[in-house]
């Protein structure tokens, strides 16, 4: 075979091969004529475009996806309205008017999506039946009026027991290697959360054991759109749980252990997701786990931390509750309104206050302005329990600072470098706006996520405690 044959067989070869590796989503939506159709898949927290293509005058489509992309996905047209689908079956049909209403649309070829569909209309009506089960559980266990009746009592338990093992065995009968074989506990798992909270608390154990034993490495998690509904689900049922504060971090931190321990094999992932978890604590203020998580990273030996995450984790260990914050001098350009020039302190460390709270933020961050006039208008009652304020600010044009900083009651400084300031980079800011709280000795006493957040501990320590 000559060089030109070899290379034609070659080619031909390799679209045969990504032929077949390509599976079809055909459709046909009348109403949807003349519209763009999108396929959509899920990548860890995000998603990606699949294929796209005009649905015709008569309503049909063809979208493709392949190998790589399966699991699950959804399909859009102009009116954002997504319908699920599962990137398992070669060849997907399905017929509607439109993807507004899901339960109108008719899966007419796609077994895994067939049997997806089932199951998710079952398993809710089984779980409306448990629901209206254990309402009637609980009165016939604490209303005296029924709570001599035994034979309801077991005949409520004996079906509650049947409904669970008809859901399980609905999952136990599809193909072991079936993606929705994978997916559909997971899915059970993450919906179960606000319901075993509610009304089924003796499972709450249960249900955080089973997301302590998810395996964050499988690729099949990464396709599935349910990475951050995991995470979310995970650590609001610890949140709730209905434990003492105290408890509550144990067992988060115990949730962190095992988690950061399945990652290590994985890096990509475990910067991934601990980023993605470290978020999350930090805007529910659960700052003890935070700090937790961000100090066991950066222990660890056997991983690499992103740059950018590794200087946001970095933060905590050196501006962690109890450390001494740096010191710094009033110096370039500083406004202080409630200072004539010769009061006016020469460093952080001369301010006569019990309390003082540093503010990193700039005229161009889009929630400092906002932040700020909170300060503003809390600043008199904050002044009266000796609370000091100074903003330090990231701008880099004099004109800017001046214009935004002018209107404010308390001390702005700003030295025009930006990230590269000394006191910004001595304070390990890596985003803006950025708080803290400090006592007399320039301690840190708090690293409040907002300004609602710090002052509510003004009402409670200061303003409740001096009555």
């Amino acid at each position: 075979m000559n060089i030109k044959n070899r290379t034609t067989f070659l080619i031909s070869c390799l679209l045969s091969l990504h032929a077949f590796a390509q599976h079809n989503i055909s459709g046909n939506f009348p109403a949807l004529a003349g519209q763009q159709v999108t396929l959509s898949g899920f990548q860890d927290f995000g998603t990606y475009t699949i294929d796209s293509t005009k649905i015709s005058e008569q309503g049909d489509f063809i979208v493709s996806y392949a190998d790589e992309d399966v699991g699950m996905g959804y399909i859009t047209a102009e009116d954002n309205n997504p319908f699920i689908v599962l990137l398992s079956d070669k060849n997907i049909k399905l017929k509607g008017q439109s993807l507004i209403i899901s339960e109108k649309i008719e899966i007419i070829n796609g077994e895994q999506n067939q049997l997806f569909e089932q199951y998710a209309s079952e398993h809710a009506r089984r779980e409306q039946a448990l629901s209206a089960w254990d309402y009637l559980t609980k009165i016939y266990k604490q209303d005296s009026l029924f709570a001599v009746q035994k034979a309801p009592q077991q005949a409520i338990l004996t079906e509650k027991q049947r409904i669970k093992a008809e859901d399980s065995l609905f999952i136990a009968s599809l193909n072991e290697d079936s993606y929705l074989r994978y997916y559909l506990p997971l899915r059970k798992l993450v919906g179960s959360v606000s319901t075993v909270a509610q009304f089924r608390t003796d499972e709450i154990p249960a249900v955080i054991n089973s997301f302590r034993n998810i395996d964050y490495t499988d690729p099949r998690l990464q396709k599935s759109g349910l990475l951050a509904d995991i995470i979310d689900s995970h650590f609001w049922l610890l949140e709730n749980s209905g434990h003492a504060l105290d408890s509550v971090f144990i067992e988060m931190n115990k949730s962190i252990d095992a988690l950061v321990e399945n990652l290590l094999t994985d890096e990509q992932q475990l910067n991934t997701i601990t980023e993605y978890l470290f978020k999350l604590l930090e805007k529910r203020s659960l700052f003890t786990s935070s700090e937790y998580l961000a100090l066991k990273l950066l222990n660890e030996k056997s991983c690499i931390i992103n740059t950018d995450f590794a200087s946001q984790l970095e933060s905590y260990r050196a501006m962690k509750k109890g450390n001494v914050a740096s010191d710094f001098q009033f110096k370039n350009d500083v406004i202080a309104p409630n200072f004539e020039v010769n009061t006016l302190p020469k460093k952080l460390s001369d301010l006569q206050s019990n309390y003082t709270v540093v503010v990193f933020g700039a005229s161009w961050c889009p929630a400092c302005p906002q932040e700020l006039s909170k300060i503003s208008s809390l600043y008199s009652k904050w002044k009266a329990q000796d609370v000091e304020v100074v903003f330090v600010s990231l701008d880099e044009d004099e004109k800017l600072f001046k214009n935004f900083a002018s209107v404010f009651p308390f001390i702005s400084m700003c030295d025009y470098q930006k990230w590269e300031s000394p006191i910004v980079q001595s304070y390990h800011v890596f985003a803006t706006p950025t708080l803290y709280l400090l006592n007399d000795k320039q301690e840190i006493l708090l690293r409040p996520n907002s300004v609602s957040q710090l002052d509510s501990w003004v009402d409670w320590y200061l303003v409740q405690g001096n009555k």
